[in-house]
């Protein structure tokens, strides 16, 4: 037993909330469940980045006041905690009072360690990913995330942080700690960054151009740059600074992350913790992207799947399914409607939910009674998630059900008589509880719907856990 956190990136409140954030914020849930069943204590963090000139430039084309668009937004994404059954225990957003506060003495922080300074400078700048662009950055002059808009050239005097500082500092990080980074091939590709030489950036912008930010502690012409301000929450939702021992208990802890966030969270924020004198992260966990016939998911191109619209059709526990069984961790995966109900249809309605209706149905003709046992989750599929293999691990359990259909097939159950039919009932309503219990961190209302048929000496008969679609 010890202490366990776990955070998601922030997105930003200019969108609805996405399948992509789904998936992140549903496998940080299923990592979060876990390490509470093994009987740590859990602290797990989302929230929302609400600063910067994406935010700025929305609320002003819709003429609003910008923290009465962000409250508005930040809503849309609290409602992802019923709808897809999170456990989080903090939901933190960057224009919290508390935030603010510990952005400042982050900031004041750096500027101690002498890893701020100012100066004038010129820029290519992409909106939509809120970061300075360098040539080497840009396809046919365009930045490849966001090919549609227009780089703006920015010249100003701002301040920076001294991130070149940092290249054998993070080197050696990446050096002691060579799974700090989940795929190792994108520990590498940090790696390989990270030695390529660092820039300064900038972390700060002009008031009187971009006013929606938090004000930089002593001077009141500029405010913090979006990204050191929201890196910063991962501390400050623990309370930092003055909850030293929230903080103390529980930091560092594990982020998970989408690939295009990769060096703002393995690079940029692991050198400003330093230079913070703060432990630098636990673990990274880099995600790939979810697709639609092979496109990144964005807004512009209008393929964005909404998680809600999914599980008002096929309920909660089927979009867990699909995010955390039939997707890449790591890579890319496509993901269409077809698939989707194709997944639902073979392993949800035909598979787990056919079965415990078919053992449940026969041992309730039996009157079956099977001695009650105290089951933990497998180590197999704990050892899984202990590598965020989150598809393998599900995997595992549904050989299980494969199991279990095998053996009523095999023996012919439904012809067999006397003991020799209740022993073998006795091993499938076994089974079916291991089930049930592994897919807790999983899917937590089917396996207390599985428990609740089957964790008793009785055995209740139940229609499928999930219906045919219509």
């Amino acid at each position: 037993m010890g202490k366990y956190y776990i955070t998601t990136t922030l997105p930003y409140v200019n969108a609805e909330p996405h399948i992509g954030f789904a998936m992140e914020i549903v496998r940080a849930d299923v990592m979060a469940r876990l390490h509470r069943l093994l009987g740590d204590e859990v602290f797990f963090n989302t929230g929302t980045d609400e600063h910067g000139q994406k935010i700025f430039q929305k609320a002003t084309e819709l003429a609003v006041d910008p923290q009465k668009y962000c409250d508005e937004n930040a809503a849309k994404f609290s409602i992802l905690k019923k709808a897809l059954n999170l456990s989080y225990d903090s939901f933190i957003r960057t224009t919290d009072i508390h935030h603010i506060s510990a952005a400042q003495e982050f900031w004041k922080k750096c500027e101690a360690s002498g890893d701020i300074y100012k100066k004038n400078y010129k820029i290519k700048y992409c909106v939509g990913c809120e970061l300075e662009k360098t040539d080497s950055d840009l396809v046919e002059g365009r930045c490849p995330i966001h090919p549609s808009m227009e780089l703006e050239i920015r010249e100003e005097e701002n301040y920076f942080f001294k991130f070149s500082n940092y290249q054998e500092k993070l080197l050696g990080l990446y050096k002691n700690k060579p799974d700090f980074v989940q795929p190792d091939f994108r520990q590498k590709e940090m790696k390989i960054f990270v030695e390529g030489g660092l820039q300064d950036f900038s972390i700060s912008r002009l008031k009187t151009k971009m006013p929606w930010g938090v004000p930089v502690p002593g001077d009141a012409e500029q405010v913090m740059y979006v990204w050191f301000d929201a890196l910063v929450n991962y501390v400050s939702c623990l309370g930092w600074p003055e909850n030293e021992k929230q903080f103390n208990d529980f930091w560092p802890g594990v982020q998970i992350c989408g690939k295009d966030n990769l060096r703002q969270q393995t690079a940029m924020w692991q050198a400003m913790l330093m230079s913070a004198n703060l432990p630098t992260s636990k673990q990274v966990m880099v995600e790939g992207f979810i697709t639609s016939d092979g496109a990144k998911m964005s807004k512009s191109a209008g393929n964005v799947i909404d998680p809600l619209e999914y599980v008002a059709k096929y309920g909660t526990d089927a979009v867990r399914y699909f995010l955390t069984a039939e997707l890449s961790v790591f890579e890319d995966s496509d993901m269409t409607r077809e698939r989707f109900e194709e997944a639902f249809q073979a392993s949800l309605a035909n598979g787990i939910g056919n079965l415990c209706a078919r053992v449940a149905a026969m041992a309730e003709k039996e009157s079956l009674k099977v001695a009650v046992e105290k089951l933990s989750i497998r180590e197999e599929v704990v050892e899984k998630l202990s590598g965020y293999r989150f598809d393998e691990a599900m995997a595992l359990i549904w050989e299980d059900i494969k199991k279990a259909d095998g053996l009523i097939n095999q023996r012919q159950v439904w012809k067999l008589e006397g003991e020799e039919k209740k022993t073998v009932l006795v091993e499938l309503v076994k089974i079916v509880r291991q089930i049930g219990t592994d897919l807790t961190p999983f899917m937590p209302e089917t396996a207390e719907k599985i428990m609740g048929q089957f964790g008793g000496e009785e055995i209740r008969r139940a229609e499928n856990l999930f219906q045919r679609l219509q």
